[in-house]
C-alpha cells in the first residue's frame, strides 16, 4: 500500500482574508444583490433564522473552471488538498494607488524573486493591490468609468502564463473583484487560468497582514452542485 507523506503546518497567528457579507457590499455589475430575509423570530418561533440570496461570485469567493467551460470542475469538485495551499504575496499597493489600471507584469515577478527567491511550485500567488481598503466604499471598489468599464488592477496575461506554465503555481488571487485588470472585458486572464484548473480567489481581505512567503491558506467553499464558483471563507496561517 502506498503511504502518503505527512504534512505539517506551523503557524503563530491566523489572519481572516474574507470580507463580512452585508446587503451593501460591492457587486460585480449585473450580478444579483445580496438579500437577507427573516424566516423565524425568537419572539414568535423561539429561534432566529434567515434565508439569504447572493451570487456565486460575490463577496470573497473562488471561481471554478465551470465558469467558462462546459466540462470544467465546479466548486463541489475541488479536492480538499487543493484548498490548503502555500501562499506567495506580491505587494503592488504603491503603484496601484497611483494608477488604478496597474497590471502585474513578468518584470514585477522577476523583481520579487530577486528579493525573495524563486516562487515555489504548487503555491498560490496573491496580488496585494490595497484595494480591499475600499470594501465599504462600493463605488470606489468597482471604480467604473463613464462607459461602465471598471478601472482596477490585475494580472497581465504574460504574468499569468509565466506563473502557471513556468513556475507551476496552483492558483492566482487578488483583493479586487477579479484577477483580470478591470478594463479587460474579455476576462482573458481568468479564462487562461481556469482553463488550466487553477484556483482563483477574488475579493480577498487583509493581504497587507501577510509576509511575502511562508503563509498557508485554508479555503472553505460551499459544495454547490452545478455551480460556477462559491463564496469562500479564507484563512491564512502565518508563521
Amino acid at each position: 500500500m502506498h503511504q502518503r507523506s505527512e504534512k505539517t503546518i506551523t503557524y503563530r497567528r491566523v489572519v481572516d482574508l474574507s470580507h463580512p457579507i452585508t446587503p451593501d457590499i460591492p457587486i460585480w455589475p449585473g450580478d444579483p444583490a445580496v438579500l437577507f430575509h427573516p424566516v423565524a423570530h425568537r419572539s414568535d418561533q423561539g429561534y432566529s433564522l434567515r434565508k439569504f440570496t447572493m451570487g456565486e461570485h460575490s463577496g470573497t469567493h473562488l471561481a471554478s473552471p465551470s465558469t467558462f467551460f462546459d466540462d470544467g470542475q465546479g466548486p463541489g469538485d475541488l479536492s480538499p488538498d487543493s484548498l490548503v495551499v502555500p501562499a506567495v504575496v506580491i505587494d503592488v499597493g504603491d503603484p496601484a494607488s497611483c494608477n488604478p489600471d496597474y497590471t502585474l507584469s513578468a518584470s514585477d515577478i522577476a523583481e520579487w524573486e530577486r528579493a525573495n527567491g524563486q516562487i515555489p511550485s504548487d503555491s498560490i500567488v496573491l496580488m496585494n493591490t490595497g484595494w480591499f481598503r475600499f470594501w465599504r466604499q462600493p463605488d470606489q471598489f468597482i471604480n467604473a468609468d463613464s462607459n461602465g468599464v471598471m478601472r482596477t488592477p490585475g494580472f497581465t496575461l504574460e504574468a499569468a502564463r509565466f506563473l502557471l506554465e513556468w513556475r507551476h503555481v496552483s492558483g492566482l488571487g487578488t483583493d479586487t473583484h477579479g484577477i483580470d485588470p478591470g478594463a479587460d472585458t474579455e476576462l482573458s486572464v481568468s479564462r487562461f487560468a481556469l482553463a488550466r484548473s487553477a484556483l482563483v480567489l477574488e475579493c480577498l481581505n487583509n493581504l497587507d497582514r501577510l509576509p511575502p512567503t511562508g503563509s498557508t491558506l485554508v479555503v472553505g467553499r460551499l459544495r454547490l452542485v452545478g455551480g460556477s464558483g462559491s463564496p469562500a471563507s479564507v484563512l491564512a496561517l502565518v508563521p
